[in-house]
């Protein structure tokens, strides 16, 4: 069965490269969108449930954190396992990202070698 997930970033190299590292893993199939906005209008439409959604958490307009606050407002997706994706390390940032529940984070940079497993390592409890 193929992991279908969403990766939100407000870059569009990240974006790329997110993609495609994920794409590595051919029983991975993705959709990207360029804010949060956009993710969750595109969740509303009802076409595409991911299994896992990675937020990148800093953004214009609405962050990641503020996408996984509505994500929690919205039933077919409160359940949903969020990673954040993060440039920023400091442990009271990773503290504060952990205590709104997300499933895993990704550092900033990563190895896109390694980002499907390392994807599917941090929601496998939750699959």
């Amino acid at each position: 069965m193929n992991l279908k997930a969403l990766y939100v970033d407000d870059h569009e190299d990240v974006r790329d490269v997110v993609e495609y590292s994920l794409k590595l893993d051919d029983s991975i199939d993705v959709v990207v969108a360029d804010s949060g906005l956009a993710a969750l209008a595109l969740l509303d439409q009802g076409r595409f449930h991911p299994d896992v959604i990675l937020l990148d958490v800093m953004m214009p307009v609405m962050d990641g954190p503020a996408v996984l606050a509505a994500l929690s407002d919205r039933p077919a997706f409160a359940q949903t396992p969020v990673i954040f994706v993060t440039a920023r390390t400091q442990s009271r940032e990773i503290a504060a990202y952990r205590a709104l529940g997300v499933a895993g984070l990704i550092t900033k940079p990563f190895d896109p070698l390694t980002l499907a497993r390392d994807v599917r390592a941090m929601i496998a409890p939750a699959a």
